[in-house]
C-alpha cells in the first residue's frame, strides 16, 4: 500500500514524548503518529469517548445513590435509637448523677478507642451483618 509522505513540525516535548512511546512500544513514530491522527479523525472515536464517559457517570451515580441510602438508613437508625433511649430511660437521682457522668465518660473513651481499632482494621458492624445474612453457598 502506497503511503503519502508528510512533514510535520511538532513541539519539543512531545517529540520527547513520541520517541520515548515508539522505544517502549517497539513501533515506529509515523505508526504511531498515523494512529493517533485515524484515531481524531474517526467518527466514531467521540462517539466511543463520549460512550466511555457515560458508562463512567453511571457508574458514579449509582455509587453515590447507595451511599445517600446508607447514609440515609444510618441517620434514621440512630435517630430512632436516640429517641428510643431517651423515652425509656428514666432520670437518675441527684446523688447518682456523679457517679453516672463519670462511668459515661468512661464507657465513651471505650467506645472511641474501639471505634478507633475497628476502622484502621477495615471492619465494620455493617460489613459483619451483611456476611452474617448473605445466604452461604456451599
Amino acid at each position: 500500500m502506497k503511503k503519502d509522505r508528510l512533514n510535520v513540525y511538532f513541539d519539543g516535548a512531545l517529540t520527547t514524548e513520541l520517541d520515548a512511546l515508539a522505544a517502549r512500544r517497539n513501533v515506529s513514530k509515523s505508526r504511531i503518529v498515523e494512529a493517533a491522527l485515524a484515531a481524531y479523525l474517526s467518527p466514531d472515536g467521540a462517539d466511543q469517548r463520549e460512550a466511555a464517559f457515560v458508562r463512567r457517570l453511571d457508574r458514579l451515580t449509582r455509587a453515590i445513590e447507595r451511599l445517600e441510602r446508607d447514609q440515609t438508613i444510618t441517620a434514621e437508625a440512630l435517630a430512632l435509637f436516640i429517641q428510643f433511649w431517651l423515652t425509656t430511660t428514666s432520670p437518675l437521682p441527684e446523688t447518682m448523677r456523679d457517679a453516672a457522668r463519670a462511668k459515661g465518660r468512661e464507657r465513651y473513651e471505650g467506645f472511641v478507642e474501639t471505634l478507633g481499632r475497628r476502622l484502621a482494621k477495615g471492619k465494620t458492624l455493617t460489613k459483619e451483618v451483611l456476611q452474617d445474612v448473605e445466604p452461604k453457598t456451599a
